[in-house]
């Protein structure tokens, strides 16, 4: 559940923390006082999209931060298996957003992307306002709503994993059975492009052998140069080299034996330098170019092979590896287009086997929605008739559609708020305190079954009053059971229900206006349910209607 809440220079919020406890909590205030606000800045920290103008007029930074503690255990396997394990059952989730409009989340001191964020917060706070109840006008939300209660994970991937199959299939199907006059379009193509690069007979690596062998022909007059003085200095030179050298000092050492000990022993010794010599002067000998042909002649056919592999490498790949490798391809789409028939075939036969698994994949997956649809229906007509929507008759309709990525189901919520009425879109005919009631029952059978252990409802007494207005709050109450609530609310029957009563206020402070909210005692709780009940001037009369509200359901 939200243990704490920290609020910083957010609108009129300059500094803001709350304590909230288990069960039902209700925020009540003046309109203006910030209470929207409060909602506003739990979105940012949930990870919706929010304007930089939230951030406090002269303020650069805005921070939102929550401390949530007693996690279910399945909340605390999911983001273990996230990389986020939290043994203890509690984490602190927080982000900033600055006036260039760049935010940054951190999720127990550790940055997270706006995504695992979303992910994250939806384990941990599910927030409910109008804009939810008008999402009951959208068909697409339908089978969400519906989802969330049947949990049908097993079954949707047994499905996403043969429907993925089913329609590369399919797609592949597409490409082979071209029309003729495509066909003949693209195997032109593909025989022009094969024969193209054939023509050239690439080798892998050959662009860089060529490229060396151009680079020493264009120095191929220093090379020489050098060669020579190279194989000069060791062993060509007319009067003196070090192989020259050598040899004249072996002889002088062996002439020496006899006289000097060990003398022949260094004799010895320069033989194997002086067959270094050889072997090194030979060698660098060979680095001379004696070939015959002209190195300009030699130049220029390398820069035509060069200029030739170039072209390809505009058409084909930016290295002759992926040159060779559009070729393996091409020829493997040529092969595919001579073998079409056959291959097309085989295709229609894994396209039928593959259809006769997704289409029973998808049944499993429509068996358990309609079961679980049947459960909303009578939980959900059941609450509503609690809400004072007696006559209402709900209905999940789960029509057979075309297979797509969610299955082969076509599902939308049908109703009829008065008796005799035929079931009927809910678009056509829900009014907005009809919807709040509807979403309000929805979320209590969802949450009923599982949902997130924070549930926050933002106004959910738009459109009605009076008795009805008292029965959402024990609604909210019920809700309570299975969840922490929190109710930002107008009206005393319900907020009088409440286990804890927050007040937001507006006040001023250094000539700025600035939010404030405080938890009431049961004083000033019932001074603040009178207000609710109206009047410019709080009377006993209200006071006692006032507690008696609270007390009643007590």
């Amino acid at each position: 559940m939200l243990r704490s809440l920290h609020i910083e220079n957010i609108a009129v919020i300059r500094c803001l923390d709350l304590e909230f406890g288990e069960g039902f909590s209700a925020l009540t205030g003046e309109t203006g006082a910030g209470k929207s606000i409060i909602i506003d800045s739990l979105n940012l920290l949930l990870g919706n999209r929010v304007s930089r103008e939230l951030i406090r007029t002269g303020e650069n930074l805005a921070t939102v931060r929550a401390v949530f503690e007693d996690l279910p255990p399945a909340v605390c396997l999911s983001l273990a298996e996230m990389g986020f394990p939290c043994e203890d059952g509690t984490l602190m989730l927080q982000r900033t957003l600055d006036t260039q409009g760049r935010s940054k989340t951190r999720l127990d001191g550790q940055i997270i992307t706006q995504t695992m964020q979303r992910e994250i917060a939806r384990m941990l706070v599910s927030i409910h306002g109008q804009n939810d109840s008008q999402k009951l006008l959208q068909k697409a939300s339908h089978r969400e709503l519906l989802d969330a209660y049947a949990h049908p994970e097993a079954e949707l991937y047994a499905y996403t994993s043969v429907y993925s199959e089913w329609k590369k299939v399919k797609k592949k199907i597409e490409s082979v059975s071209r029309d003729e006059s495509e066909k003949l379009r693209l195997r032109e193509m593909l025989t022009f492009q094969i024969a193209d690069i054939d023509a050239l007979k690439l080798k892998d690596g050959e662009e860089e052998i060529l490229i060396r062998e151009r680079d020493r022909l264009l120095n191929l007059e220093v090379l020489n140069k050098q060669v020579e003085l190279a194989y000069r200095a060791l062993r060509g030179g007319e009067k003196v080299s070090a192989h020259s050298l050598a040899v004249r000092a072996q002889g002088a050492l062996y002439a020496l034996d006899g006289l000097v000990d060990g003398a022949n022993i260094l004799a010895d010794r320069l033989d194997s330098v002086v067959s270094e010599l050889e072997d090194i002067a030979e060698t660098v000998l060979g680095f001379a170019d004696d070939d015959r042909e002209d190195p300009t002649a030699r130049i220029d056919r390398i820069e035509s092979r060069l200029d030739a592999i170039s072209k390809l490498k505009r058409k084909y790949g930016a290295t002759i590896g992926e040159i060779l490798a559009f070729r393996e391809r091409a020829k493997a789409q040529l092969d595919e287009l001579e073998c079409s028939d056959e291959l097309l075939i085989k295709l229609e036969k894994d396209a039928a086997r593959l259809t006769k698994e997704v289409e029973k994949a998808a049944a499993a997956l429509t068996a358990v929605r309609k079961n679980a649809a049947r459960e909303i229906e009578a939980s959900v007509t059941e609450a509503l008739s609690f809400l004072d929507m007696p006559k209402v008759r709900f209905e999940i309709s789960i029509l057979s559609a075309p297979i797509c990525e969610n299955g082969a189901d076509e599902i939308e919520f049908l109703i009829a708020t008065n008796s005799g009425e035929p079931l009927q879109p809910m678009v056509k005919i829900a009014s907005g305190g009809e919807l709040s009631r509807i979403m309000l029952a929805l979320r209590s059978v969802i949450n009923d079954r599982d949902g997130a252990a924070t549930v926050i409802f933002d106004e959910v007494d738009t459109g009605i009053s009076g008795k009805t207005s008292r029965k959402v709050g024990m609604k909210l109450c019920e809700t309570a059971k299975y969840a922490q609530v929190l109710c930002v609310t107008h009206s005393a029957q319900i907020a009088s229900l409440a286990d804890t009563h927050f007040k937001i206020s507006k006040c001023e402070r250094d000539g700025r206006a600035e939010t404030t909210v405080s938890q009431l005692d049961d004083t000033a709780r019932i001074d603040e349910i009178a207000r609710i009940l109206g009047g410019i001037e709080i009377t006993d009369v209200q006071r006692e209607v006032a507690k008696e509200l609270i007390e009643e359901y007590r």
